[in-house]
């Protein structure tokens, strides 16, 4: 299968066309399998991306009134915000093995502080500690970790981040014990504590947000269900853009896979897979534009990434191999943008792209800006990019 039809997929699938534009941010949500949230304006601007008048608001409601968006930690330890119908299977899939190991590494930073003598006495306290934490979350209603660690001494016990290294810190129980239980399910994070940008939310307990709870998936089902959901929204792929993706291991996504009876297709000398009734050939879309922002959940939903990234991957993405603003022009992202010191929106090609792909992407920026409204975006959680760092010069 050629790059075109991938791109023209990818087009559609993924709502980038002006006809595919949605006015809801859960369709948006569901079209992405989740959208990436380890930076909250992420959200935003990629739902807005996809969106035919999209406003901070329109997220917010889905978010914290409707609740018809959950905000979760799930595939590669990573934050996302996804449908509550795909929620389930994400936290079956990914979640659970995230929160085994968040759970063993907690419990040795826990022996090292010696809050008991042995290995039995530190699951027992940190089982009576967890107690602690959901009755105060209970009581309050909402908190954040800084309101918790206050309830009880426990929940203050301060853990040593990184022992021996350079960058060896510290931080208080309530803070991990809260992704612990977020990533178990048994807490979710609420409103932020400042703007939409914050990175810093209130936590609720996860039943007083959806009364039901999450739907409790078998976890080989659920990766066979999220394998074949993430092969219809990003397919056709390689075995191992779907491992990367999902942080799976090689026997876990043989499994899904195995499951799934794909139908195997060429993408120029990889090994690529497709689902059994999605064969047909996609109608190609008129030429589109976009500005999409770092960690958008299009350009980070596969691993190998030429296709429609080409060779400007250097520029693009930082040292931990995140990508920061992309700018796409009919299938294939062709620069990227940042905003400079007073704020505006600077894009930078890299390639020639002709008048009307400036004229389209021109558009694109006009719009965003409008959405930000004066709003400065920041990098916080990972690194900027190269090129980022010459246009916000």
């Amino acid at each position: 299968m050629d790059a075109v039809e991938r791109r023209a997929r990818l087009a559609l699938r993924h709502r980038l066309t002006v006809d595919t534009r949605t006015d809801d941010p859960v369709e948006v949500a569901r079209s992405l399998l989740a959208l990436h949230s380890t930076d909250p304006s992420s959200v935003y601007v990629g739902a807005w991306a996809r969106m035919r008048d999209g406003q901070v608001a329109d997220v917010e409601r889905a978010l914290y009134e409707d609740r018809s968006l959950i905000r979760l930690m799930g595939m590669r330890r990573t934050v996302f915000v996804t449908s509550l119908d795909v929620a389930p299977v994400l936290q079956a899939a990914c979640s659970r093995a995230v929160a085994a190991r968040e759970r063993r590494l907690l419990l040795g930073m826990l022996a090292e502080s010696g809050v008991a003598d042995d290995a039995a006495g530190v699951e027992a306290w940190l089982s009576q500690t967890e107690e602690v934490a959901l009755r105060a979350l209970k009581e309050r209603g909402e908190a954040t970790a800084a309101e918790l660690a206050s309830d009880d001494p426990r929940l203050a016990t301060e853990l040593v981040m990184s022992r021996g290294k350079s960058y060896e810190g510290r931080q208080k129980l309530a803070s991990r014990l809260l992704l612990l239980l977020a990533a178990e399910g048994h807490v979710v994070r609420g409103r932020p504590r400042g703007t939409w940008t914050s990175h810093q939310y209130r936590w609720a307990s996860l039943t007083d947000w959806f009364p039901g709870g999450l739907a409790d998936w078998d976890t080989r089902e659920a990766e066979t269900e999220l394998a074949r959901r993430w092969l219809r929204t990003f397919g056709p792929a390689t075995p191992d853009d779907l491992r990367w993706w999902a942080g799976w291991t090689k026997t876990q996504t043989k499994r899904a896979l195995t499951e799934l009876r794909p139908v195997e297709v060429d993408l120029d000398g990889l090994h690529g897979l497709l689902l059994p009734d999605d064969l047909e050939e996609t109608s190609q879309p008129e030429p589109w534009a976009a500005l999409l922002p770092a960690l958008d959940s299009t350009p980070m939903g596969w691993q190998h990434r030429g296709w429609f990234l080409g060779e400007h991957g250097p520029r693009l993405f930082d040292r931990n191999g995140n990508i920061g603003p992309s700018v796409w022009w009919d299938g294939r992202i062709v620069g990227g943008w940042a905003q400079d010191s007073s704020g505006e929106i600077v894009c930078r090609f890299l390639e020639d792209v002709g008048a009307d792909a400036r004229n389209s992407v021109r558009a694109e920026a006009e719009r965003l800006a409008t959405r930000l409204g004066g709003v400065r975006l920041t990098a916080r959680t990972r690194g900027r990019t190269w090129l980022e760092e010459e246009l916000a010069a």
